[in-house]
């Protein structure tokens, strides 16, 4: 199709679903009065959203990598790989995919004989069928207790920039859509995703992956994007920069950037932050690759259900770790209480950051030697983003300043990250931001 048409229709899809798209927005922003904790209704589930396969780039077959993750403690998985629904029939050449015998040899090893579908090609090479996402769900799933939820890595790019955004309990494939700019490709792909949320009525949503990677988006851009309202605060991924650069902003500064700038200037929702593996390799754990079980999130849902976990996210029930549990996240009027899961001989640190009603607005671009603006995350004071509270121990409360626009918080512990994405990671938490006072008055 060409560009142009492309784009047209694109626009007027966006035209038509203006009205619910606005309606859709004011689901991510926070009630200021909510506890998050399990009880008799309640119960937080551990989750993956972001995992490859041999359907796209992952080095094992789906079935593999979904027992890995039931095995170790998580209640739901989404495959997300690229541009691909697991859906269809799909031959792959056995012994010329990744991790080829070895990847068959554990399959069969661990499935009955007649679960592995082979045949040989017309040139004489093994093939073996890959598991649909109905078939996996019907062999590995389990009501209550393991969910399999469908999905796509939507991998588009402006240029030499990689844009890339999940889409959770996706129903039909995204083709990426394209686009004129950085901001217009997210646009765009966020725009097709919410549309086939209003048409078919299901849930779903859509977060930006890894921000830092190839440094492709900057925090003004994403911060503009409407119906997007998550985007990961931390990937598993190793070639991703979640700290950043000495010129390129961290995740975490990007994520305060971006609300602050939603809150005081843009009338937009806040931006929730997910911690996901971006797992591709399942062999040989560790081997210092892009492997399963670095970050998650734990949603606090009814029930283990993909309307349940969706709606729960869009409400911003979650939390997002790499080693952290809690086990209470209170939000009212007043302020925030937090409280951690303790593990002994385990010491935490919980800081409260957010931005506070006038602020320094002023920024500056990040030149290279010879003065020309670099396209990054501009610079911005340290208004942005402050620490408003740091306190040690398994239990912090932050009460509310009356100039507060936003507050979050995030829990660091005193123990290494076992298989960390870079070298002397901590294990963390993140709680999701809340609106204060001057922020409730902004909206």
């Amino acid at each position: 199709m060409p560009r142009r048409l492309r784009h047209s229709i694109a626009a007027l899809s966006a035209a038509v679903l203006g009205g619910l798209l606005l309606l859709s927005e004011h689901r991510a922003d926070r009630t200021n009065c909510s506890v998050l904790a399990a009880g008799q209704t309640l119960r937080w589930y551990r989750g993956n959203i972001h995992t490859h396969s041999l359907w796209s780039d992952g080095d094992d077959y789906p079935e593999m990598i979904a027992l890995w993750y039931r095995e170790h403690g998580y209640e739901f998985l989404l495959f997300s790989d690229h541009n691909t629904l697991q859906e269809g029939q799909r031959w792959i050449d056995a012994l010329m995919a990744k991790k080829g015998e070895q990847a068959l040899a554990r399959l069969k090893a661990r499935f009955p004989e007649h679960w592995v579908e082979e045949r040989t090609s017309e040139t004489g090479r093994l093939e073996v069928r890959l598991k649909t996402h109905e078939e996996l769900a019907a062999e590995l799933a389990s009501p209550g207790k393991f969910l399999l939820l469908k999905g796509e890595e939507i991998s588009d790019h402006f240029r030499e920039c990689p844009v890339h955004l999940n889409a959770t309990n996706l129903r039909e494939l995204v083709p990426p859509m394209g686009g004129d700019s950085v901001y217009d490709v997210m646009q765009r792909n966020a725009d097709a995703i919410v549309a086939q949320r209003e048409r078919t009525g299901q849930a779903m949503i859509v977060h930006l992956n890894h921000p830092n990677f190839h440094f492709g988006i900057t925090a003004e851009e994403l911060a503009r994007v409407r119906g997007e309202n998550f985007f990961e605060v931390y990937n598993g991924h190793t070639q991703v920069d979640n700290d950043g650069d000495e010129v390129h902003a961290s995740a975490e500064r990007i994520w305060d950037i971006i609300l602050t700038q939603r809150i005081a200037r843009l009338r937009l929702p806040l931006m929730f932050g997910l911690a996901t593996d971006d797992s591709h390799d399942y062999h040989d754990i560790p081997s210092r690759g892009n492997e399963p079980g670095r970050g998650w999130i734990f949603v606090l849902a009814r029930e283990l259900s993909p309307d349940e976990i969706i709606r729960a996210l869009d409400r911003g029930d979650f939390y997002a770790s790499t080693g952290v549990r809690l086990s209470r996240i209170a939000t009212s009027e007043k302020g925030i209480d937090v409280a951690v899961e303790v593990e002994p001989g385990i010491d935490y640190t919980i800081d409260f950051i957010g931005t506070r009603r006038g602020y320094d607005p002023a920024s500056e671009p990040v030149k290279d030697r010879r003065g020309i603006p670099r396209r990054v995350t501009r610079r911005y004071s340290n208004d942005i983003g402050r620490v408003l509270k740091t306190q040690t121990g398994a239990r912090a409360m932050y009460r509310f300043d009356d100039d507060d626009l936003y507050v979050r918080a995030r829990v660091t512990s005193t123990r290494r990250h076992p298989n960390p994405s870079a070298p002397g990671e901590y294990e963390r938490a993140w709680c999701q931001p809340a609106l204060g006072p001057a922020g409730r008055a902004a909206q």
